[in-house]
């Protein structure tokens, strides 16, 4: 991947489209709109959660890529649709996991309730429906219907993990995949949409790629940064004993000791402090770590080179930016 002299910060990854990135915080705004008290009150605590707008960025940046761009007046729609979607995901995550914080914030079912955020994540998946259906245009609704079903059955594939210590790097690549990748892929897919077919693929090859490492790199950082840092506890995969790439590399590595330390954490309901360090170092110290960031860095390559079809452009090279970005971000 190409070095880069300085740190790629996201408002300069975002330069290309911030006029536009603007709108779609008022068009978020607009279609989640609501009559009724409690799922405006609900959606006034999402506007004020919502992340960074990485996704709508990619969006816009694929239109501008691919020659689209501004001309294409759906494009901020489209680019708020993608955010929505994410949005459903993160409010049905964090009831599953019963988080009571994302991103230092009060989760929606930790300030309301599970059964309100349940409905909230069906509100919002709805709203996305209903407005790409006012669209008129069945292309990006095939592309969001086949992503949000993708990351349902991502959901499904994060409750299959009964045995820890036997969960292998081809099931967690799936879970990514469906997780997380899709929904990059869909997003810069849509942006694509009124671009050459080709340059459609490529950047859809390119979200794909660009999302497996963006989570493994946030994968990471849950081993690597600390709370102030993150938003969240550093271990906190492990106290919830997910199961995630430096503990499937660092596995293969350890003695029958240091499986049975993992394996102790695993069975314990409510992991002690001591215990979550103890397996941080031993993943360390087994190299999972390093493995980790090595196949970041390889599907950061494979993204880079799908780049290599698109015609030069500001756009073109905010998108080059962008891969920087998720695999060398501590938040």
């Amino acid at each position: 991947m190409t070095q880069q002299l300085a740190r790629v910060t996201l408002p300069d990854i975002q330069r290309p489209v911030a006029g536009q990135l603007d709108r779609v915080v008022d068009e978020l705004r607009r279609l989640i709109a609501a009559d009724f008290p409690i799922i405006a009150e609900v959606n006034e605590h999402l506007l004020r959660m919502k992340g960074k707008l990485f996704r709508p960025t990619l969006l816009l940046l694929s239109a501008q890529a691919t020659g689209a761009g501004a001309a294409d007046p759906r494009a901020v729609t489209l680019a708020a649709i993608v955010e929505l979607i994410h949005l459903a995901t993160l409010v049905h995550d964090d009831s599953v996991d019963h988080s009571p914080l994302r991103r230092g914030m009060p989760t929606i079912n930790g300030l309301f309730s599970h059964q309100v955020a349940v409905i909230m994540g069906d509100y919002l998946y709805s709203r996305a429906i209903v407005e790409l259906v006012r669209l008129e245009d069945l292309a990006p609704l095939r592309v969001f219907a086949r992503v949000t079903n993708e990351m349902t059955v991502g959901e499904m594939r994060q409750l299959e993990a009964h045995d820890k210590l036997a969960y292998g790097e081809g099931q967690y690549d799936a879970l990514i995949q469906a997780k997380t990748a899709s929904l990059l892929s869909g997003a810069c897919e849509v942006g694509a949409l009124r671009g050459a077919p080709a340059h459609r693929d490529a950047l859809a090859r390119f979200g794909r790629a660009l999302g497996m490492a963006f989570q493994i790199t946030d994968d990471l950082l849950d081993y690597t940064q600390p709370q102030a840092v993150t938003g969240k506890p550093s271990g906190l995969d492990l106290k919830e004993h997910k199961v995630t790439l430096p503990l499937i590399a660092a596995l293969e590595r350890m003695d029958a000791a240091g499986r049975r330390c993992v394996a102790d954490l695993m069975a314990t309901p409510e992991p002690r402090d001591e215990q979550v360090a103890e397996v941080i170092r031993l993943v360390e110290v087994s190299g999972g770590l390093e493995c980790a960031r090595r196949h970041a860095l390889e599907h950061a390559q494979h993204a880079e080179a799908e780049l290599e079809t698109l015609p030069p452009s500001p756009a073109r090279d905010a998108l080059r930016d962008s891969i920087t970005y998720a695999v060398e971000r501590h938040s």
